[in-house]
C-alpha cells in the first residue's frame, strides 16, 4: 500500500512544504497555503535516467522543423505569431462566460485538414453538440470526448494521434496517481506536466483552457503558466459584445499582439477594422471628445477619448479613469495645471475610452490631453483631427512608436490634419497624400493646433 502523507502547497508558486506556513518561503505570498493529502508509490519516487538522453553540443542539435497549423481565424493566428506550433501548449485564460470554450470549439469546427480531439471536463457530449449547431460549423474531423480522467485521455491520444487536443478545462482533470481532488494544486501540476510531456514527444498541439480567479489571476499554482509554451488571455465585459484575445507570454513569438471579436448569436465573429467600432460620428462636433491613433502590436487603430471636466463639487476634485492608468491620468493633469496653467485642481475629470477598451499605449497621451482640454474651454476640436504623441513631465511632446502607421491609419480612415511630436520634423516621414502633419515641441502649443 502507498504511503499516505500530507503536504503543503502554495497556490501561487506551487512550492511544497512539510509544514503549514503563512507566508510562502519561495515565493513570499501571503495566504496561499493549501493542504493536501498525497500518495507515492515506490515507481513514482524512482528516478530513472533515460538511456537516449545524451549532452550535446549546441551545434549538433538538429534544428527543429516548427511548423504551424495556420487555423482558421485570422485574429487566433496573430496573437499566436502566425499560428498554431506543432508540440506546443498554450494556456487560455478568461473568466467564467467570456467565450473561451465557444472560441476553442469555433476553431477546432472550423479549421480544415486536422484532426481535433476536443476534451470536455464540464460538458457533456450531447451539450457540446448543442453549441456545435449553434455555431452553424460542422467538422467530420473534430472528436468530442466527454472525460476528467487524465489517463484515459492520454491513451485515447496515443490512439487517435490529433494534431490538436483541446482540453476544457484543466481543473477538471485528475490523475489517478494524485490522491487529491481535481483542481487541485498537486493535480493541475501533474496534470499540465503530462500534458506537456504528450505534446512535445509526440508532436501534438495542446489548448488548456484555465479558470481565473476574482483577482484576474488564472487559477493554480504560477508554475502553471511557466510550463506551458503560450499564454493568452480572453477579455472583455459580460455586458458588452466586443472581446479581446491577448498574448501574455508567447515563446514562438511577440506577447504584444491582440484579436478583437463580437459574440453574435451565430458565434465569435472577428472584427479586421477595430477602428470602426471605437470612433463615433456624431452629427456635429462636440466638446471633451478627440481621436487619438494608438498602436497595439504591429496593428494601428484609432480610438476616441471623452473626457468631461467640470467644477469640483466638494473640497477635493474627483479623478475617475475608465480604460486608463488614473496615476497616468493625475500626471497628465498635473502638466496641464504647471505648464499650461489651466487650473484643474479646482475641477472634476471623468475619462472614458469608447467600446469599453484598456488602452495602456503611451502614444495616446496628447489625445487624452486634448480631449481633456477641449472639455475645459467647451469647445469642439477640429473637424478630422488626429493626436499621437506622449508627453513628458516637463510638457514637452515626445514621439510615439510606429508614428509612420499611425498617421497612415488615421489618413485610411478620412482625417487630414494629425498632431505629432516636432521631434520627427526633417526625420523624412512618408505622409500619404492629402495629410497634413502638424508638429508641436510643447503642450502649451496643442490648443493652438487643435482649434
Amino acid at each position: 500500500m502507498a504511503k499516505v502523507k500530507k503536504a503543503y502547497y502554495c497556490k501561487e508558486c506551487g512550492n511544497e512544504t512539510p509544514k503549514w506556513f503563512g507566508q510562502c518561503p519561495a515565493c513570499g505570498a501571503w495566504g496561499s497555503c493549501s493542504e493536501e493529502v498525497i500518495a507515492r508509490s515506490a515507481e513514482s519516487g524512482s528516478l530513472r535516467r533515460p538511456s537516449e538522453s545524451r549532452p550535446q553540443r549546441v551545434a549538433d542539435i538538429a534544428d527543429a522543423d516548427h511548423r504551424r497549423i495556420e487555423l482558421s481565424s485570422p485574429e487566433v493566428n496573430r496573437v499566436l505569431g502566425g499560428g498554431l506550433v506543432r508540440g506546443s501548449m498554450v494556456l487560455l485564460g478568461g473568466e467564467p462566460g467570456i467565450g473561451k470554450s465557444t472560441l476553442s470549439l469555433q476553431v477546432a469546427l472550423a479549421t480544415e485538414g486536422i484532426k481535433t480531439l476536443y476534451v470536455s471536463g464540464e460538458e457533456s457530449a450531447s451539450q457540446i453538440k448543442m453549441r456545435a449547431a449553434r455555431l452553424g460549423t460542422v467538422s467530420d474531423e473534430c472528436y468530442i470526448y466527454a472525460e476528467t480522467l487524465l489517463e484515459n485521455i492520454l491513451s485515447y491520444a496515443e490512439e487517435m494521434k490529433p494534431d490538436l487536443v483541446v482540453i476544457d478545462s484543466i481543473q477538471t482533470i485528475y490523475s489517478e496517481t494524485i490522491d487529491s481532488s481535481a483542481g487541485s494544486v498537486s493535480q493541475i501540476r501533474e496534470c499540465a506536466t503530462r500534458l506537456l510531456k504528450m505534446a512535445k514527444e509526440s508532436g501534438i498541439s495542446v489548448i488548456v483552457i484555465g479558470h481565473i480567479t476574482k483577482d484576474g489571476a488564472i487559477a493554480g499554482p504560477k508554475i502553471l503558466e511557466h510550463i506551458v509554451d503560450v499564454v493568452v488571455s480572453f477579455e472583455g465585459d459580460n455586458n458588452n459584445v466586443y472581446r479581446l484575445l491577448r498574448g501574455i507570454k508567447n515563446r514562438f513569438g511577440a506577447t504584444f499582439e491582440i484579436g478583437i471579436f463580437e459574440m453574435r448569436e451565430e458565434g465569435l465573429v472577428e472584427v479586421a477594422n477595430p477602428t470602426e467600432i471605437l470612433i463615433s460620428h456624431p452629427e456635429e462636433p462636440l466638446s471633451g471628445v478627440s481621436v487619438g491613433a494608438a498602436v497595439d502590436g504591429i496593428r494601428p487603430y484609432l480610438i476616441e477619448v471623452q473626457a468631461l471636466v467640470s467644477n469640483a463639487a466638494y473640497g477635493t476634485p474627483q479623478r475617475s479613469a475608465t480604460g486608463y492608468d488614473s496615476r497616468r491620468l493625475n500626471m497628465l493633469l498635473a502638466v496641464l495645471e504647471k505648464r499650461v496653467g489651466m487650473k484643474m485642481f479646482q475641477k472634476d475629470v471623468f475619462l472614458n475610452f469608447a467600446g469599453g477598451f484598456k488602452v495602456q499605449d503611451t502614444g495616446l497621451d496628447l489625445a487624452v490631453v486634448g480631449a481633456v482640454i477641449s472639455s475645459y474651454f467647451d469647445r469642439a476640436l477640429d473637424e478630422g483631427v488626429c493626436l499621437a504623441g506622449e508627453i513628458g513631465l516637463s510638457g514637452e511632446v515626445r514621439p510615439a512608436p510606429r508614428t509612420e502607421q499611425r498617421i497612415a491609419e488615421a489618413a485610411r480612415h478620412g482625417f487630414r490634419r494629425v498632431i505629432v511630436s516636432g521631434y520627427l520634423a526633417g526625420r523624412g516621414l512618408r505622409v500619404p497624400e492629402g495629410v497634413e502633419v502638424v508638429y508641436i515641441n510643447t503642450v502649451t502649443e496643442l490648443p493652438k493646433a487643435m482649434f
